[in-house]
């Protein structure tokens, strides 16, 4: 045997083969290191709980003594249900497992059980997540698995790996003027009580460690990216024509307001720098951020440059490509998207070479090999395309190395953005354009129904058109599919020959949601149905009420973007939530959508009510992903590491000052692992 090294692959440990070793790589374990830092991602605090002290929807260990036989009930395929009673003290507990028939088998009478479940209240039940059989332990770390590898069997790895000597070499990689001024665990402590702290204290000291160096140097290299991009001679300089620009922006119909004016400031200020421009326009729905970012796009054209906007889908890109039409009638621009025909496609690749081209409007097909720019100046990119340092790397590799501006209508909070997009700047549109009238949003209780059924008869004899949402409510699409198409054919037999109602579904091909949406914007359906799978901002004017079913489903952003696709024309629009929700928070996430239609202020909201659903899918926003922090529950430890990481890269000639030599070692051994 050899020198130890954390970058031994992992069957240099006892009992682990070959075989395991690659069920393991299936998590992104290969070395020992990997496995090391692997770290659960919750504990179960098993304190046993006691029923009368358990707020309604709470998730606890419950234990008691079984006093009723288990029952299976079958309701059609792979669907049943194990019921059985345990009683604590005086009370007496029905517990329900759902699709796990086989826990009969452990649930006897007269003995003793710890469950760990959802409490609800009302109905003094409790519905089982796992079966606890030993009671002993009181904290349990739960890690994420995958196919072949038990939470038991990777617990016991850990423990090998920790028994073979190789914790000894995990090294210190935070220095040590920040160990003591935040009095952080060293990380060899912070690495082993990760896995098996003594108590719960000790498990959070060690969170708090693992949580200040994650972000500590995520913060970090953000900063030294930044640091690079204002290093002038990288960016390009874009001398756009203030007079021509101006001229353009006295044609506009109306007036910028002044949130719109004063992103355009900023944008136009970067571009014109030698810099290097990386932003972020972000504004509610509505707020007419893309005009400013047309604007953006004409001024670059203006210093004889081309300006390309790249949105996720093809219906959006048309959109863009009919409102860059008409802002911009004398300029050439160019829709390009994957479904042209070959010969329309090469026309317009050649026509983009050459330079005839001064706009070009695509889905992501705008950064294919094929496409070659003529003097990309400009990209604007829309939402889902977090624009990562892929697409950029593409650009550069053209030869081209643009200005970026990203879109996002996902209102997050100023404070929060500035942090987690630590490498762009950000642009802020803060109130509606004239004219706009905000949306008035009603809560009501589904026996209401009737009474909003019969509005909105009067509603479509005003020619008005709806929405009507149906929420994912199982796991299952199947099922989905089917609440919603009972939604189509109850408002079908409800309205009759007074409405033609449609369905828009997430199993439809992209080709048919296009012409179902392309009909209602031409009128030619009245009620849309749809499962969330609405494109966000598509554009129907003339759509004036959103219907939002079980609304108490949704999370507060997600309720926000779907009524922010109504109110888009002249006349007033309407939000009904049909909801009645069980919890308080869910009767607190309706009443605040009725009080205000700002989403910086539901943002806001949704931070200080964490538990009320995800607020950002993190995944949709494009916000970073982290192994152990959370960038909403742990923003105080974020800022702080923000607020340390930009001082170190503020002071000069800090790369050569020895006290912060184990920060460029640990992120230089870092990128070569990656």
């Amino acid at each position: 045997m050899g020198m130890k090294n954390l970058l031994d692959g992992l069957s240099s440990l006892p009992g682990i083969g070959h075989k395991s070793a690659e069920k393991f790589a299936k998590l992104g374990l290969y070395t020992v290191l990997d496995l090391l830092t692997y770290f659960p991602f919750r504990y179960e605090d098993f304190e046993h709980k006691s029923v009368l002290a358990l707020q309604d929807g709470e998730k606890a260990v419950v234990v008691g003594k079984v006093v009723s036989p288990p029952s299976v009930q079958y309701f059609g395929f792979k669907r049943n249900r194990l019921r059985f009673s345990i009683q604590q003290g005086e009370v007496v507990i029905a517990v329900s497992f759902f699709n796990q028939p086989y826990l009969a088998d452990k649930v006897e009478l007269g003995k003793e059980l710890a469950i760990w479940g959802k409490w609800e209240r009302a109905k003094s039940s409790l519905t089982g997540i796992k079966l606890l059989v030993k009671v002993e332990e009181d904290l349990q770390p739960v890690y994420h698995v995958a196919q072949g590898i038990t939470q038991t069997s990777l617990v016991k790895a850990i423990k090998s790996a920790v028994d073979c000597g190789y914790l000894e070499l995990v090294e210190e990689n935070l220095p040590r003027l920040l160990l003591a001024r935040y009095q952080l665990l060293e990380r060899k402590e912070a690495v082993f009580a990760m896995h098996f702290p003594q108590d719960l204290k000790e498990y959070k000291q060690a969170l708090r460690r693992v949580k200040f160096e994650e972000l500590f140097y995520f913060q970090l290299r953000l900063q030294m990216l930044k640091q690079e991009n204002r290093s002038a001679f990288n960016g390009l300089q874009i001398d756009y024509r203030q007079d021509q620009l101006a001229e353009q922006m006295a044609q506009l119909p109306f007036a910028l307001t002044e949130g719109q004016a004063r992103s355009l400031q900023e944008i136009l200020a970067d571009m014109s720098s030698s810099g290097h421009m990386n932003r972020l326009l972000q504004g509610d729905v509505g707020s007419g951020k893309t005009v400013v970012a047309g604007l953006a796009m004409f001024a670059a054209v203006t210093a004889g440059m081309q300006a390309a906007i790249m949105v996720p889908t093809e219906i959006l890109a048309e959109q863009h490509y009919e409102s860059l039409r008409q802002l911009f009638p004398d300029k050439s621009i160019m829709l390009l998207t994957g479904s042209l025909k070959v010969a329309e496609r090469r026309a317009a690749l050649e026509a983009i070479a050459d330079g005839r081209v001064d706009m070009i409007v695509g889905t992501h097909a705008l950064i294919q090999d094929s496409v070659r720019y003529h003097r990309l100046g400009l990209v604007v990119t829309d939402e889902q395309h977090r624009f990562g340092v892929q697409q950029r790397r593409v650009f550069r590799e053209k030869g081209e190395n643009p200005d970026v501006l990203m879109m996002t209508a996902t209102p997050i909070p100023r404070t929060l953005a500035i942090t987690a997009f630590g490498d762009m700047d950000v642009s802020v549109i803060d109130q509606l354009p004239a004219g706009r009238k905000p949306i008035i949003t009603r809560w009501v209780k589904h026996e209401q129904l009737p009474v909003v059924l019969e509005w909105l008869s009067k509603e479509l004899s005003r020619r008005a058109q709806i929405y009507f949402i149906s929420p994912l409510i199982e796991e299952s699409e199947v099922l989905d599919l089917k609440n919603a198409v009972d939604l189509q054919l109850d408002l079908q037999s409800y309205f009759g020959d007074a409405a033609v109602v449609e369905l828009l579904h997430g199993k439809m091909k992209a080709a048919e949601k296009d012409k179902i949406m392309q009909d209602f914007k031409r009128r030619s359906i009245d009620i849309l149905v749809s499962t969330t799978v609405i494109e966000v901002g598509v554009n129907v004017p003339n759509a004036t009420v959103m219907v939002v079913m079980d609304a108490d489903r949704f999370g507060l952003s997600q309720l926000h973007q779907l009524r922010g696709r109504v109110g888009r024309g002249e006349k007033q629009a309407y939000a009904i939530l049909v909801a009645n929700p069980k919890t308080e928070s869910g009767k607190q996430r309706m009443k605040i959508m009725t009080e205000t239609t700002d989403g910086f202020v539901l943002a806001e909201a949704d931070l200080k009510m964490r538990g009320s659903g995800e607020i950002f899918g993190t995944r949709q926003s494009g916000l970073p992903e982290f192994q152990v922090a959370n960038i909403i529950e742990d923003y105080a430890i974020l800022e702080e590491a923000r607020r340390v990481a930009s001082q170190i890269v503020a002071e000069p000639n800090w790369q050569e000052n020895p006290q912060w030599s184990v920060l460029l070692q640990h992120i230089k051994e870092r990128e070569e692992l990656d």
